[in-house]
């Protein structure tokens, strides 16, 4: 194997090395946004479902109506800026959008890598 051959495989390694870092050390705050996510949408679909069977809310006022539904009111604007100010949409698919990106850029080089972020190589195209 030539000098030159030797070096494209160190860089090669190296990448991997720093993608796979990269990728793992996403996990832990995308499992803590997803659990976060979650719950709060749990609880904002259980305080929407007691908004709308209860029989008061089409009697009352909107604004009343939500106040008596603390659960629901808290949960949705929680959810609102969560979702559109923060984009904790993003946070919790970040890995993946990390590894699409990474496959987009690769697959110019004939090479492609799985979830954790190990590098796929494909055989060269005969031609």
């Amino acid at each position: 194997m030539s000098q030159m051959e030797q070096s494209a495989c160190e860089d090669l390694k190296a990448f991997e090395r720093r993608l796979t870092e990269v990728i793992a050390a996403l996990h832990p705050p995308t499992l803590r946004w997803r659990i976060i996510l979650f719950v709060i949408s749990t609880l904002t679909a259980l305080g929407a479902w007691y908004w709308l069977t209860d029989p008061r809310t089409s009697v009352v006022p909107f604004t009343e109506s939500l106040l008596n539904h603390p659960i629901f009111t808290v949960g949705i604007i929680i959810l609102g800026m969560m979702l559109f100010a923060y984009g904790i949409h993003r946070l919790v698919i970040a890995p993946q959008i990390i590894t699409s990106r990474t496959r987009t850029v690769l697959n110019d080089f004939n090479m492609s890598c799985d979830d954790t972020g190990k590098l796929i190589l494909r055989p060269r195209p005969t031609s």
